[in-house]
């Protein structure tokens, strides 16, 4: 495997065979006009707020209104037929389709969206600038405690901080890395907020904090582009170029992770969650994301659910940091 030292992601190739909806490109006055909700776990607010703002510019007369929840509560929601689109980060059963189906007449279209990373970060003072797997495991399992028991001489203790219980990203580190039945919160040291925007304000607060957060709080460009009025925005990721840098935060550290197992040869190089490796698989810490809907066709979520899906949608994702699923990154070492 080879080690990159400074890299660059400098282009986007739309993978073939998508599907007629998504690669037929969407004309103004071409959709459902009115209103309609979308549920979403926190993690993926920054996303869905620049995907709404967008498709509301580019089909006028329509509107929609997100909820930012937990996880489970969104996939209740959609369950009980009070909305009808929903983000996530797993897939229902086919149990869950079936009674969408024979309760509420609603057939479930599921489409992956975009392959999402779990950053920790820590405070600009920390010194710490990598953690192995088992660390990691070690210290959300309460072994260890210190931040001089992974690096350094700061026996100060180690404040896990995350977003609530029953967010996708809690989910997703609870499954990784903790027993069945046990619980992040169990751990003494551990703290939740109310959502990642107030982990990242901890974190910048605290030298002792390691944060917990969704890798796409973390990217600049999308914050760069909600400076852009819309209408230059929209032209923007209409524009079938394939080229792309994203950048991550510099106001906190982004530690690198390191998975060493005998199927990488006990690789120890420890990688950022760059959408590189993410794609690669070589930053260890990546989950899929799912936007699942059952609107009917002639309803305004179904041509929301076109557009996220589509190459527009697609490439707003692609400034935020995580992968989209539908779009590889080709990468060259600079020089």
């Amino acid at each position: 495997m080879k080690k990159f030292g400074q890299i660059a992601i400098i282009g986007l190739s739309v993978l073939a065979g998508l599907g007629v909806a998504s690669c037929t490109q969407v004309k103004r006055g071409e959709y459902a006009k009115g209103s309609g909700t979308i549920f979403c776990d926190d993690g993926f607010k920054n996303i869905l707020e620049e995907e709404i703002e967008v498709f509301e510019f580019s089909y006028p007369g329509s509107s929609i209104l997100p909820f930012f929840v937990s996880e489970q509560e969104a996939i209740d929601t959609l369950m009980s037929d009070n909305t009808q689109a929903i983000i996530v980060t797993r897939e229902l059963s086919k149990e869950q389709k079936d009674f969408l189906k024979s309760k509420y007449k609603r057939v479930a279209r599921t489409h992956c969206i975009a392959v999402d990373a779990v950053a920790l970060i820590t405070n600009k003072e920390n010194n710490v600038q990598s953690l192995s797997m088992t660390e990691i495991g070690d210290i959300l399992n309460g072994k260890v405690t210190k931040w001089s028991q992974v690096a350094g001489n700061d026996t100060t203790s180690i404040k896990i901080v995350f977003d609530n219980a029953g967010s996708s990203t809690v989910s997703y580190m609870r499954d990784k890395f903790l027993p069945e039945g046990k619980k992040i919160s169990d751990n003494p040291n551990a703290f939740a907020q109310k959502n990642n925007a107030s982990v990242f304000d901890v974190v910048k607060k605290d030298r002792n904090a390691l944060g917990i957060i969704s890798v796409s709080w973390l990217g600049t460009d999308l914050s760069a582009a909600k400076k852009v009025p819309v209408d230059q925005r929209y032209e923007d990721y209409t524009n079938e170029n394939d080229t792309i840098a994203t950048n991550l935060t510099t106001e906190v550290n982004i530690l690198r992770v390191s998975n060493p197992t005998e199927k990488n040869d006990f690789n120890p190089i420890a990688y950022k969650p760059c959408q590189v490796y993410i794609n690669s698989g070589e930053y260890p810490l990546f989950r899929k994301v799912y936007m699942i809907s059952t609107a009917t066709k002639g309803d305004v979520i179904n041509s929301f659910y076109m557009f996220v899906t589509g190459f527009a949608g697609q490439k707003i994702i692609s400034k935020t940091g995580i992968l989209p699923y539908h779009m590889n990154p080709r990468v060259v070492e600079l020089k």
